[in-house]
């Protein structure tokens, strides 16, 4: 039967990092795709101590909640985001399910058919898919090391008039950079300048390799008009809870609660009381310096292996924190039809072109350090410098 599907749905796409996740459950592979956490590092009795906890303090916790969220949750986080000099109320949050739902509740009610949004080149794959569904025009601005370039930023808020920025700015995704506290405050200047929203996506910024370094959110340089500041605890806790929030303007958020209300009613309640009272009776500042160190010591593993390899036109950017080391590789390979040899020799990436709005770059790659153990780092990184070796063999000989 030919099924009458709705027009937007041309535009969905299926994640080229989910489908890769498929093939590499189904063989013996050591996974540098996905971006995961360390199963083995969960604080497992803590949650499970927050969860018995949920049960016995309050039957509401098995109850319908409000969209809006758990309000002794959101207090926490207002806390919590205080530390990083983001000033905000419960009114302000809304709790979603992951920060991936706070980016689609914002899309449905902010974007029509043809509306711009600004974007790094590459960003954060499941974002473009979001946006894509739609049907925004996504234009993205050139980048360095230290953020959006602001000449071309300057230049396409003025041609374009966009009415958003999607930016990850600390420990982005792909390219695991970190935005210069200049190119944030000139992004600002341009989004108030332009009335423009600024989209901030902050999942990694907790996971940061020197705690003494400050990387000011955008949202903690404004005054609450013009930028809206997503983050999760599926980094520093763990996934499956599917807990994230975004906090921005009342009268945006209060559109995405009444958009809510449609999608899904609220998110998880249970959850969200298991996640109050492991905030509160949890060291989770503890657990993430243990999370910093430990993931610090893995990325270095990747690093040093790429270094000793010396492959001639091999770049990378070496992470101040984050989950990700994004690879350039000689420009003559193509990282999309290698994967399948890495694959057969037992090792996996993620190509880096899917995360282009434009001009992709088929010899970049992006490399996850967080979830493999130390051993298997170091197998994964020889199998996948042979797999280069030998490339670079075939394409010079």
């Amino acid at each position: 039967m030919k099924y009458g599907f709705a027009n937007r749905v041309k535009h969905l796409q299926s994640s080229a990092v989910r489908d890769l996740l498929k093939i590499v459950e189904k063989g013996n592979v050591i996974s540098f795709a996905g971006g995961l956490p360390d199963d083995n590092l969960f604080p497992v009795d803590a949650v499970k101590a927050a969860f018995e906890k949920s049960f016995h303090a309050e039957k509401s916790s098995l109850q319908y909640g409000t969209t809006e969220g758990y309000a002794p949750l959101r207090e926490v986080i207002v806390e919590q985001m205080k530390e990083n000099g983001i000033q905000s109320n419960i009114e302000e949050i809304l709790l979603t399910t992951g920060s991936q739902q706070a980016i689609d509740l914002f899309a449905r009610v902010m974007f029509n058919p043809g509306d711009v949004i600004l974007t790094e080149n590459p960003t954060y794959l499941a974002a473009l898919q979001v946006f894509q569904s739609y049907e925004v025009k996504i234009v993205p601005v050139r980048s360095d090391e230290d953020g959006m370039l602001p000449d071309d930023l300057e230049y396409k808020m003025k041609k374009f008039k966009p009415k958003c920025i999607y930016v990850v700015p600390t420990f982005s995704n792909p390219a695991g950079k970190v935005w210069s506290l200049e190119r944030r405050q000139f992004l600002l200047e341009m989004a108030k300048k332009k009335k423009a929203i600024i989209l901030e996506d902050d999942p990694y910024g907790q996971i940061k390799f020197n705690s003494e370094e400050i990387y000011t959110p955008i949202a903690a340089l404004d005054d609450g008009t013009h930028v809206l500041y997503t983050s999760t605890f599926s980094k520093t806790v763990v996934p499956a809870l599917r807990t994230g929030w975004i906090k921005g303007p009342h009268q945006i958020i209060r559109m995405m609660s009444q958009a809510k209300q449609a999608a899904d009613l609220h998110s998880n309640s249970l959850s969200q009381h298991a996640l109050y009272h492991l905030c509160r009776d949890f060291d989770l500042d503890g657990h993430i310096q243990m999370l910093r160190k430990t993931y610090y010591e893995r990325m270095r593993i990747m690093h040093d292996s790429l270094q000793a390899a010396n492959i001639p036109g091999l770049s990378y950017v070496i992470p101040k924190g984050g989950m990700f080391l994004w690879v350039q590789l000689p420009e003559a390979m193509n990282a999309v039809n290698l994967l399948h040899q890495a694959v057969k020799q037992g090792v996996a990436y993620v190509p880096g072109a899917p995360f282009y709005v434009t001009d992709q770059k088929l010899n970049t790659i992006r490399l996850n350090y967080t979830h493999s153990s130390p051993e298997k780092l170091v197998k994964g990184m020889e199998l996948l410098i042979n797999v280069f070796a030998e490339t670079e063999d075939h394409i010079y000989s």
